[in-house]
């Protein structure tokens, strides 16, 4: 591991811990994660650095639950259902963590791009695009007019109604290894379409990662759909 790496990965630790303290003593977050309370101290205060592989456990171990609960608490859900999830996709902070949780637990290996879909899903795919340092390239319902040419790809949602995604032609290159981020899923047709984009763009998909699920079904369809590992960070009941 190159040392602006190791930087970033302990770095990424005090982060996790400093979310952790700020609704826990010190002691309630020893028994959490393991920890001396006098450790956390020094850590969560900046008088000291974990060590690279106590700062790998946290990230990797105790990391993917702790913010995950923390997104859990962020989402509003009306008598009707509907989810609300503004108050995670807006905290840039909250989703570059995220992202290097996910980089660390999941193992991820470096991408050529990351694809998504306007308009909620830019803030995390760009966090994600920023752990690689590759482009993080969207799909969206309009068309620019100054682009010559787009990938596109379309489905009937109901009777009537259809959903067409747009994708530059030259945003990703054939061959390109892509990860497909979104920050939902529920039905899955928005990923499914994503999916299609890619499949007409020659890309090899890697992996499909969603920061949140909503019930079983659109992981499922999502899953059914492509010949990669499909990840959910934070997974709610529907």
């Amino acid at each position: 591991m190159k040392r602006d790496e190791k930087a970033a990965l302990q770095l990424q630790a005090v982060s996790i811990l400093r979310r952790l303290k700020a609704t826990r003593t010190y002691d309630e977050l020893a028994e959490e994660t393991g920890l001396s309370a006098g450790d956390l101290n020094r850590y969560v205060n900046g008088h000291v650095l974990p060590g690279v592989e106590r700062a790998r456990r946290i990230v990797g171990d105790v990391g993917p639950a702790a913010l995950a609960g923390e997104i859990e608490a962020r989402i509003d859900r009306d008598d009707d259902g509907y989810v609300d999830n503004t108050a995670v996709v807006f905290d840039q902070s909250l989703l570059d963590l995220v992202a290097g949780v996910a980089v660390e637990s999941q193992d991820l290996t470096a991408p050529d791009a990351v694809l998504t879909a306007a308009t909620d899903g830019i803030t995390f795919a760009s966090a994600m695009a920023r752990q690689f340092d590759v482009p993080a390239v969207y799909a969206k319902k309009s068309r620019e007019t100054a682009v010559p040419e787009f990938v596109e790809a379309r489905q009937r949602v109901t009777p009537g109604i259809e959903i067409t995604y747009s994708l530059p032609a030259d945003a990703l290159e054939p061959g390109d290894d892509v990860i497909v981020v979104d920050d939902f899923v529920r039905s899955g047709n928005t990923q499914q379409l994503l999916l299609e984009l890619a499949k007409k763009a020659g890309v090899t998909i890697t992996v499909v990662f969603t920061l949140i699920a909503v019930g079983d079904d659109g992981v499922e369809s999502v899953r059914n759909r492509v010949d990669a590992p499909v990840v959910t960070f934070t997974s709610l009941p529907e």
